[in-house]
């Protein structure tokens, strides 16, 4: 899917191997800086190879946005919201745009491809689970795409050596949970 953006052109596309060191690199950053991920320490490059492995194999998207020499600007991926079988019409989804290419359109790209193909692929519901009640940039992507706040976690996080809410946003899918699944996905 091509994106016009007033800065850059962007593409957004299913990851690669070879993104997985740009993408450990804005994951870096955002682990040391931010309150979108409660790590503490970055993962390294071998980890991060396994996490998006680990979601490849389970036919699950895993997406970057690209500019027109090929950079990677930012990515999102969807995961298994819970691992109980009940919960496999929902998925849950992280977005992590370079500080770069912050406010040119990178995250909403992503996340408007991942909700498609979320949907595609049968799921009912896809939550976020924000770091920061005052991530006012992940909450207001998450809103602008339909997504409605759903709950609040106060202080279940601590990071910076300060506490942290957790900031819950839902999406139903399709028909969401108007009707029952049409066809079954695995458990």
């Amino acid at each position: 899917m091509r994106v016009p953006d007033p800065a850059v052109l962007l593409t957004v596309r299913t990851s690669r191997e070879d993104d997985v060191a740009a993408i450990a690199a804005i994951y870096r950053h955002h682990v040391l800086t931010g309150l979108a991920s409660f790590e503490e320490a970055p993962p390294d490059l071998d980890e991060m190879t396994r996490r998006r492995a680990a979601i490849v194999v389970a036919g699950m998207p895993w997406l970057v946005a690209t500019d027109p020499a090929g950079l990677v600007l930012g990515y999102a991926y969807a995961g298994p919201y819970r691992p109980r079988p009940g919960y496999r019409y929902t998925a849950e989804d992280s977005v992590y745009v370079g500080p770069r290419a912050v406010g040119r359109g990178v995250g909403r790209a992503l996340l408007a491809v991942l909700v498609d193909r979320c949907e595609a692929m049968g799921f009912r519901q896809l939550v976020a689970v924000i770091g920061d009640s005052g991530n006012a940039a992940s909450i207001g992507l998450h809103r602008a795409l339909g997504f409605e706040r759903v709950g609040l976690l106060p202080a279940v996080g601590f990071k910076f050596g300060r506490w942290v809410d957790g900031v819950l946003m839902q999406r139903g899918l399709g028909p969401g949970a108007a009707t029952l699944p049409d066809r079954p996905r695995p458990a």
